[in-house]
């Protein structure tokens, strides 16, 4: 089915025919159409358009409303207001038209992009060998969101987990099992070879993996020739020796089954294809820094690589390079980077390359895309840091446990159901045990990831688990209890063989308007949403879809209605109320549960 223009784009495009017609030389001027307390709709463009024109806006609106009065089904009023205003107020049949074309389509009216390219998503960026923490979960959660939300709309979506799977901690590690062969073996730990499924084999991994770094960091620190050994053991990695590289594989392996457990139980798809860690840019490297060597793009500085800039500086003044290759041969994140750049836009023919990472490394990713842009290996403005916040404790500084380490991310999220399942065994009428536990998970993620979605991304925020699962407040518990009530609704219309009927010629009551008018504006807030990549756009407009909701139910009575046109036109609304905040909610990768 073709998209269905919203009733705001409607009317502005009425409003503009008919200034047009009273003002030829105001073809194609914007009436800056927006939505009003005053009325349903506010056009403020005769202002701006008059001074140009050196008319007076009063006139020139009086005009537009003369050729639009008694001439439009979907405008029942519009006026002037104050120096030139027009307020604006649609028939409650043009609202049941629009609403009952979005229902009637799977995607609620939602367009396809016209022109959809491929874009690159860089998020949930873990480090091998080592535990899943607070700081991962932002990125996890941001990039999870703009990517369900950039393929909804058609986007060839490209997801690329770059995951820190090499370096010189390597050598360590892995010259440790060669030397202590059974460090890793699943058996140790009561597990079978296969490592099982779930957040207990992801754990018996974190647990084998937690052993294996701290044993080999303390006989690094304090054998010499240990330390020599695995120097040693890092050049034989780097020039593939293959009793290294298998060794390699095995903890890298071991790190995606402890990965997988944490992803699972944050409810996030991570698929083992779009994992392309640092390591699958090695064999790129030299050419790089050959590249961009010979185009002069960067230069030597004291036997390193360097690419300069004239507007970056450290706190002595002088120029502060990006180091693409150290002096003694060799590699930083930055030739990483700058390879995996190359591989997107060549070989994966990305139009957008997007970079869901901490703020903090802002410096970073500014200097490396300039220097790609340089080399010409990234057109100008392709790619984007999406930067993010820090997640706070309550005492407004960087969340921490009590003995001030950093907080592991599995108890973070266990915590959380935990918390979910106090509140859904408090409300709980007729759920099992069994549904009060998945309901908890759903409920307890679900929070985890709304309170960092409805915050705008570039901003920190705390992190506070009782306000975070309260049934008050701009919290996904809020929203997927409005989802529940509206199926309760649902199921107990069915038993007594009621229907959801939108009436042609309805007498729509304020909530009603309110709740329908706000319904209309999903598309176009989807619209924003993928352009601007800000997911806690679209969480702020499902949390005024539930509060519209919360309204209409107290004011409008649904199976108790007056009539049985009003209680079809009014189930109606509920039900694609439902469908609304359930495509909404899916799209921020949170579920709604139908019984709460």
């Amino acid at each position: 089915m073709a998209s269905v223009p919203s009733l705001a784009a409607t009317v502005n495009q009425r409003v503009a025919d008919a200034l047009s017609a009273a003002l030829p030389e105001a073809a194609g001027a914007d009436p800056l159409l927006r939505r009003s307390d005053r009325a349903d709709f506010q056009a403020n463009g005769m202002l701006a358009l008059a001074k140009k024109l050196k008319g007076n806006p009063r006139e020139l609106a009086g005009q537009v409303v003369e050729r639009l009065n008694g001439l439009d089904a979907e405008i029942a009023e519009i006026e002037v207001s104050g120096p030139g205003f027009l307020n604006i107020t649609v028939t409650d049949a043009a609202i049941m038209r629009t609403l009952t074309a979005r229902a009637a389509d799977d995607r609620l009216g939602v367009p396809l992009a016209e022109q959809p390219g491929t874009t690159v998503i860089d998020y949930s960026q873990p480090n091998v060998a080592k535990e899943m923490h607070v700081g991962h979960l932002r990125s996890t959660v941001i990039g999870d969101a703009v990517m369900r939300i950039l393929e909804h709309r058609g986007e060839n979506v490209v997801r690329r987990h770059h995951i820190g799977d090499w370096g010189t901690q390597f050598g360590m590690l892995i010259q440790y099992l060669i030397e202590h062969p059974h460090e890793l073996d699943h058996k140790s730990d009561g597990q079978d070879s296969q490592g099982g499924e779930g957040s207990e084999s992801g754990e018996a991994a974190m647990s084998r993996l937690n052993r294996l770094y701290k044993a080999s960091r303390a006989l690094f620190d304090s054998d010499e020739e240990f330390k020599t050994r695995a120097r040693d053991r890092v050049v034989q990695l780097q020039g593939g020796d293959k009793e290294t590289l298998d060794l390699w594989h095995k903890i890298v392996d071991e790190s995606k089954i402890y990965f997988q457990a944490v992803y699972d139980k944050l409810d996030v798809e991570i698929r083992d294809e779009d994992v392309v860690g640092e390591s699958a840019y090695n064999d790129s490297l030299q050419q790089v820094v050959a590249d961009l060597e010979s185009s002069g793009v960067a230069v030597r500085s004291d036997g390193a690589l360097c690419v300069f800039f004239d507007d970056v500086k450290g706190p002595d003044g002088n120029p502060t390079p990006l180091i693409v290759q150290k002096s003694n041969g060799g590699f930083g994140y930055a030739a990483t980077d700058l390879a995996a750049i190359r591989d997107r836009v060549g070989n994966l023919h990305a139009d957008t390359l997007l970079y869901v990472v901490d703020a903090r490394q802002a410096l970073h990713f500014k200097m490396v895309f300039e220097t790609a842009r340089r080399a010409g290996w990234l057109p100008e403005g392709a790619a984007r840091q999406l930067a993010f916040g820090t997640v706070l404790g309550k005492d407004g500084k960087p969340f921490k446990t009590r003995e001030g380490e950093t907080v592991r991310l599995v108890d973070l999220l266990d915590e959380a159901v935990q918390r979910a399942e106090t509140v859904v065994r408090e409300k709980a009428r007729d759920l099992t045990d069994e549904e009060i536990n998945e309901r908890a998970a759903q409920v307890g993620i679900g929070a985890v990831k709304y309170a960092d979605l409805s915050t705008s991304m570039s901003r920190d925020y705390v992190f506070d688990l009782d306000r975070m699962v309260s049934l008050n407040g701009d919290t996904s518990v809020y929203l997927q209890y409005a989802y529940a009530r509206i199926q309760s609704i649902l199921r107990k219309a069915a038993e007594r063989g009621l229907t959801p009927v939108a009436q042609e010629e309805p007498a729509l009551a304020p909530a009603e308007r309110a709740l329908g008018l706000h319904l209309d504006e999903f598309s176009q807030t989807l619209e924003a949403v993928a352009e601007t990549y800000e997911p806690h756009k679209l969480a702020a407009y499902l949390y005024g879809l539930a509060t519209h909701f919360t309204g209409f139910y107290e004011q409008c009575p649904v199976l108790r209605a007056e009539d049985a046109r009003t209680v079809g036109n009014r189930l109606f609304l509920c039900e694609l109320t439902a469908r609304t905040l359930r495509e909404g909610m899916a799209l921020l990768g949170i579920r709604t549960p139908d019984r709460l």
